[in-house]
């Protein structure tokens, strides 16, 4: 109980000017205290609303959201106008926070003696258009007591869609062929576009060389141990990796791990807010770039 509240509870009996001087209070202030009373009352109203509803948008996210996307949420629902700050301290106050980055393990083992192909991207992480230029890279995911398991993905630069991604117990060059072939379905073709990727065997592999001309994909690489030069990918998994895991150190369970990673992926095309696409999931963005087309279905 706050001074002020103390002074209007026991006035009766003891006096405001005692009771001021006891608690070492302006009798001025009580009164201003009591005169904005509905005022306050009703401001603590409103943040109580608004912390309801960072909760629900929180929880919402699988507990990721920090106060930048919480903010955005908040806005597209309508309302009152709010700001990242607000949302910030009232998270603060009500012991939320968004989930933070781990460290990443390394999964890039290059091929020394392997044909290098040229670099056509030159850390230039943008796309005028969908289906232009993407990244490739693999991620490890760890399962208590079992194998890992490895994640390939295929990210349209423009939208930064996840166009195409595959699952596996091992690295080898089949798991990103299946992520590049998904890329192939979700899109129709790939003809002409960029596909960049590290230096790790897999990718620069003949079999990889070979689906990427049959799909009409040009293939582009960065540097040797330049982690800068394919950082979009390193990005998305460093994002897939603290949102899923939590601050854990591994999953539970194969099964686990693929159920996790499976609605993460999904959420992350069609509801997770991007803050280079204005806060907007990568397919509302497609869909804004181009309403009409037939192929930026709903789906993964």
């Amino acid at each position: 109980m706050n001074r002020y509240q103390f002074v209007d509870d026991h006035q009766r009996r003891h006096g405001v000017k005692r009771l001021c001087e006891i608690l070492g209070l302006a009798r001025s202030s009580f009164y201003y205290w009591r005169r904005t009373a509905a005022a306050r009352a009703a401001r603590q109203a409103v943040e109580a609303g608004l912390a309801a509803r960072i909760r629900k948008a929180h929880q919402d996210s699988d507990g990721t959201y920090g106060a930048l996307r919480i903010t955005a949420e908040l806005r597209d629902e309508g309302g009152p106008a709010v700001n990242h700050k607000r949302v910030a301290r009232i998270m603060r106050t009500i012991g939320l926070e968004g989930v933070r980055l781990r460290r990443r393990h390394r999964t890039t083992v290059a091929d020394q003696a392997a044909s290098k192909a040229p670099d056509l991207i030159g850390r230039d992480f943008t796309a005028a258009k969908v289906n232009r230029k993407y990244v490739g890279d693999i991620t490890y995911l760890p399962v208590s007591g079992a194998k890992p398991l490895y994640l390939a993905t295929v990210i349209d630069l423009a939208s930064r869609r996840l166009a195409g991604w595959a699952i596996a117990d091992h690295v080898r060059t089949e798991l990103v062929i299946d992520a590049l072939t998904a890329a192939e379905r979700t899109r129709g073709t790939l003809t002409g576009a960029i596909m960049h990727t590290d230096h790790g065997s897999q990718y620069s592999s003949r079999a990889f060389a070979e689906i990427c001309r049959s799909a009409g994909a040009r293939q582009s690489m960065g540097a040797i141990g330049s982690s800068a030069d394919n950082a979009a990918a390193e990005s998305f998994n460093a994002a897939f990796k603290r949102e899923t895991l939590k601050g854990r150190k591994a999953w539970s369970s194969e099964p686990e791990a693929r159920l996790d990673a499976f609605r993460w992926l999904t959420r992350y095309n069609t509801r997770r807010r991007h803050s280079r696409l204005g806060h907007q999931s990568p397919i509302a963005y497609e869909n804004d770039l181009q309403p009409a087309a037939t192929t930026l279905t709903q789906a993964a």
